[in-house]
């Protein structure tokens, strides 16, 4: 396991977060069961799977366009 990944792109960092939210909501007199815990882990797993193909492919496009607009040569 020698490769990095941004902590918020752990499944584990969200899901502990979670926990400890559900945790205080707890305190709070709310209630989060642990099937709802796991489906919002779920979902953010996937937000940020999106979100790394977006940031390419925007970051990609924000290259090339920038290139095309620029005026002066790369020196």
């Amino acid at each position: 396991m020698n490769e990095t990944k941004s902590p918020f792109a752990s499944t584990t960092i969200w899901g502990a977060g979670l926990t400890v939210l559900a945790a205080a909501a707890g305190l709070a007199g709310y209630s989060i069961s642990a099937d709802d815990q796991a489906r919002a882990v779920d979902l953010i797993g996937q937000i940020f799977g999106l979100w790394d193909r977006v940031a390419v492919i925007v970051g990609g496009a924000l290259a090339i366009w920038g290139r095309i607009k620029a005026t002066h040569r790369i020196g």
